[in-house]
């Protein structure tokens, strides 16, 4: 099973559902596959043209290390030296902080992930679980 780009949909305009019910600030959100590829990708109005590398550098560490940012994080915390030496092998890519959510199945695979910028971390990572889960997925923050 793999992300389609109509649930890749649903999961971003559910993202942007929750972030409004909440109050947040203007969000972006990155859907990728489970190979680090680009499914869909959108930002809401006044949010800062920059967001689409955020977003995608937090979806991109959390596929590619297997662990979601909030993980990243508190390796990086612990082993800076980890997250420094990946983040070189992959080119500059990883943003490793809350907001990149790992994408399961129901029996536990990984599908992809999702990256939300825009309000804080924390933040971000609760409106992008609640729009992974209204598209009927799993989502590791």
């Amino acid at each position: 099973m793999a992300i389609s780009l109509r649930r890749a949909r649903t999961i971003i305009r559910k993202t942007f559902d929750a972030g409004k019910e909440d109050g947040m600030k203007p969000l972006s959100v990155a859907v990728l596959d489970a190979g680090g590829n680009l499914i869909a990708f959108e930002r809401e109005d006044g949010a800062s043209p920059g967001r689409f590398q955020i977003a995608q550098g937090k979806a991109y560490g959390a596929v590619m290390l297997g662990m979601p940012g909030s993980a990243q994080m508190a390796r990086a915390e612990q082993q800076a030296y980890f997250i420094s030496a990946a983040n070189a092998a992959f080119g500059g890519q990883l943003v490793p902080v809350p907001g990149g959510i790992l994408v399961r199945d129901a029996k536990g695979r990984t599908l992809g992930a999702v990256g939300v910028t825009g309000d804080t971390s924390d933040n971000d990572a609760k409106a992008g679980k609640a729009g992974i889960e209204a598209a009927g997925l799993i989502a590791e923050i």
